[in-house]
């Protein structure tokens, strides 16, 4: 059986900080509960390790050429990450209710 290759998962600073943010936010009406939410999207994007290309392509971006940007859906939340050698960088967690397009024109505006 041939062995499955492994990647490894980094956050970066700014997907720390929407992290922080939705916990603080959650945090507000239950503290179990943003717990509990924090552990599940680690969680999933920890799965990543493995198969990480079964991301699908952010639609948004890829409706203006963009096939670069990958995400992981972790309802509500979508994690937008990008593949990079063996390595899948978690760049930002966004509420999936939110317009996506625009939190990703602030993120670039504020860089």
């Amino acid at each position: 059986m041939a062995k499955t290759s492994r990647y490894q998962v980094d956050w970066t600073a700014s997907a720390e900080q929407d992290l922080t943010a939705m916990v603080d936010y959650l945090s507000t009406e239950s503290v179990l509960l943003a717990e509990k939410v924090l552990s599940h999207i680690y969680d999933r994007a920890h799965s990543l390790v493995y198969f990480p290309f079964r991301m699908r392509i952010v639609p948004e971006l890829l409706a203006h050429g963009v096939e670069r940007y990958r995400e992981l859906l972790v309802d509500p939340y979508r994690i937008f990450c990008v593949i990079e050698g063996s390595h899948v960088r978690v760049l930002a967690v966004f509420d999936g209710r939110r317009d996506v397009e625009e939190l990703l024109l602030q993120r670039l505006m504020a860089d």
